[in-house]
This record gives C-alpha cells, structure tokens and sequence, in this order.
C-alpha cells in the first residue's frame, strides 16, 4: 500500500482513538410515566454534529479503496455538516476539499467549512448539488465522496463502536436496556440503515421508526415501495429530507416511518431548550417529535419501556434561521398549534 495512504489511515485512525464517546442522556419528561427517553448528543465529535462518524467512514473508505491519494481534491454535496466534518479530515490528511452546497445553507456551517480549509461551490437548491458535483469532481480530476451513495455500506453496521453498538452498551444499566424503539430521521439513509441492521443482527427487540420531514420523498418511497420517486422541492429542515430516494436509504430495515410537519420539528426544538437548557438544530426536533408520538402510543397501550433518539448538531449552527423568530415565520410559517399541543400533553 501506498505509505500516503497508510499514514492518512493512521491519522484518522488516531483521531478516533482520541475521542471519547458521545454522551446518553435521559430526558425529564414525568407526564410519560414508565416510558423513559432517551437523547444521544452527537453534537460533542469535534467537528459539532453526528456527520463526524459518517465522514470518518467515507474518508477510510475511499482510502482503502483507492479512491484518494495524495493529490486527490475531494468533492462533497452537502447541506452543510458532512461538508464540516469531511473538511477536517480532508485538513487531517492534507487533501483540497470543496463542498457543493445549496445558497440556503447555515452561514455557521459556511465559515466552519472554510474554518477547516474547504472550498464552497453553491447551487441553488439540494435537488441540483449531486449533478453539479459529478460535474465538478470531472473537470478539475477529483473524486466524488457521494454520501448518499455510500453512507450505507461505509460504516460497519455488525459493531467496531459504531453508533447503534454504542446505544445499546450505554444503555445496559438502564432501566429498560433494550429500547423498544430507535428514532432516526433520514439524511443519506445511512444512519437509519446501520441502526436497523445493527438490530436486526444482534436479535434485539427493538423497532427501528424513521421520521421524515415535509418535502422529502423517502415516507412516501416507503409507503409505495416506488424508488424513482423525484420532488422538484428542498427539505426545509436542514440536514435531513431528500428530493430523491438515495442509495444509502434502506427501507428494508425500518419497522415505521412517520412524517413530521416542519412547524413540529420547529416548536419540539424550541420546546426541548426549554427543557434541557441548551439549544439543538432542527434536526433533533423531528426526532424528538417522532419519539414522543412513539412515547404516547406505548402509554395508551400500557406498556413500559424506553426510547432512544439522536440530539444530532448544536443550536448555535441555526443562530441565524431556526432560532431567529424572523426567519422561521417567513420560512416555515406559524408553530403555535404545535408548541401548544407540546405543553398541553408533556409540558
């Protein structure tokens, strides 16, 4: 093997021998009396969000497959924190990175990207990024990292501390160990799919629930088995959502799919700070929401036991546009019945 590649294999490496991992914290919600939930904060990795993990996987991926060497300038469409993340690796070993990403895209994540040496190449919107970063890696003789090609089989789904392993080791002491459900949204699919996997393969008793956010077309993929399904509209909650079925979504793992109106995953947002004291990003507030409609339906049903779900990136990335009044009412409109119904039923 090349000794480039070696040595690049060894600095990733040593980066994840050095971080910790991300921590498990149960939520103070007592209207849910015996079912416990649970948030993974991924916003502690170094580079602030759960695309740590993936772009790690992507870089060691490529290099050992002999994608990337030396001279390879890496090309990434985004929508802003795999760009982050892949632009500290690319920094790690010493590679040229541009990010394709659409004008929408959190200033925070813009200057973080360039923070870490990456370049940016905006599109108008996430339905142009895959085609404009084909297009692009051609021309200048770079290679396509294509996350949501490859996050899917990047990662090693059977353990080796991936997230789902390191869910169900953390929850061991628990009350309820064994969760009776996962929640995860859907960027790539490629999360999603190594939690289903992970479970499936290890015989846990644990249902895998995938929520989706409005203009998205991976609840509608799932519900009609149709993969060709394609929308000529953006995601408005930023970092998950598709206009196209992905290659990394894999339906085949997930047990429910339900689909978050984007004013929900606004006001669960706003309604978690209020509880915990911190701010996340949009993201974690259509997870939220999907684990307490799941939360409720195991209390009407009487049983008991737990849920875990991911806090996926800081607030302070949204400073701008998820947590500014102002932008949220001219870009996702009225959350009060939301917020409402929040404190009504959990409060």
């Amino acid at each position: 093997m090349d000794s480039w590649v070696t040595k690049a294999i060894g600095q990733i490496n040593a980066d994840a021998h050095r971080s910790a991992d991300t921590h498990l914290f149960k939520l103070p919600i007592p209207r849910l009396e015996g079912v416990d939930i649970y948030l993974k904060d991924e916003s502690t990795h170094p580079t602030g969000s759960l695309k740590h993990r993936l772009a790690r996987s992507l870089f060691l991926y490529a290099l050992c497959n002999g994608k990337v060497t030396e001279s390879t300038t890496v090309v990434e469409a985004s929508s802003g924190s795999t760009a982050v993340s892949e632009a500290y690796f690319a920094r790690m070993i010493g590679v040229p990175f541009i990010a394709v990403v659409p004008k929408s895209t959190a200033r925070s994540k813009i200057k973080q990207i360039e923070f870490y040496g990456g370049q940016i190449h905006f599109v108008d919107s996430a339905p142009q990024m895959h085609g404009a970063s084909v297009e692009l890696a051609a021309s200048i003789g770079g290679y396509f990292m294509d996350q949501f090609t490859y996050a899917e089989r990047a990662t090693d789904w059977r353990g080796n501390n991936n997230i789902a392993e390191s869910v169900f080791t953390q929850m061991e002491r628990e009350p309820h160990p064994v969760p009776a459900h996962l929640v995860m949204s859907a960027g790539t699919g490629g999360t999603s799919a190594t939690l289903g996997r992970y479970i499936r393969y290890k015989g846990y008793d644990t249902e895998l629930t995938v929520v989706d956010p409005e203009n998205s077309v991976f609840y509608d993929s799932y519900k009609s088995g149709d993969r060709s399904l394609i929308s000529d509209k953006s995601s408005r909650i930023e970092g998950i959502g598709r206009p196209k079925v992905e290659h990394s979504f894999q339906p085949g793992v997930i047990d429910h799919m339900i689909q978050v109106p984007d004013a929900a995953s606004v006001a669960t947002m706003l309604w978690l700070e209020k509880l915990i004291g911190r701010k996340t990003g949009p993201s974690t507030g259509t997870n939220l929401w999907g684990a307490l409609k799941a939360a409720q339906a195991m209390v009407q049903a009487g049983r008991q036991g737990s849920i875990v779900t991911l806090l996926c990136d800081s607030g302070e990335r949204y400073l701008d546009t998820y947590h500014n009044p102002d932008w949220v009412s001219a870009c996702i409109g009225d959350y009060g019945q939301y917020a409402d119904r929040l404190e009504a039923e959990f409060g």
